[in-house]
């Protein structure tokens, strides 16, 4: 469970993220959930945005996948969500102390 100050860290972190990921009208199948799972491993921290022809909002897709991937939601704003999750392998993100 992250804190307020590491969710502002990450939410610092984002904001220069382009979205690396699209939900579009095929919505959140296990490929999109698996998709998601390998960029958390990689990178920790993703963005994405949900396009308007989607079956979901932003927060909808965002929760959904969260639970799916086992990551937290740092920030939803507008269409766009980011995810972060700890690497297994190789830890890139150093979070502020609780």
């Amino acid at each position: 469970m992250l804190t307020n100050k590491q969710r502002n860290y990450l939410r610092k972190l984002s904001h220069g993220l382009d979205a690396i990921y699209q939900i579009g009208k095929n919505g959140l199948g296990e490929n999109t959930i698996k998709q998601f799972d390998d960029g958390l491993e990689a990178r920790e921290l993703v963005k994405a945005k949900v396009l308007n022809n989607s079956l979901f909002d932003a927060r909808e897709a965002c929760e959904t996948i969260a639970e799916g991937t086992g990551s937290e939601v740092v920030s939803v704003i507008g269409s766009k969500f980011v995810l972060y999750r700890e690497s297994k392998k190789k830890k890139t993100i150093e979070l502020p102390e609780k």
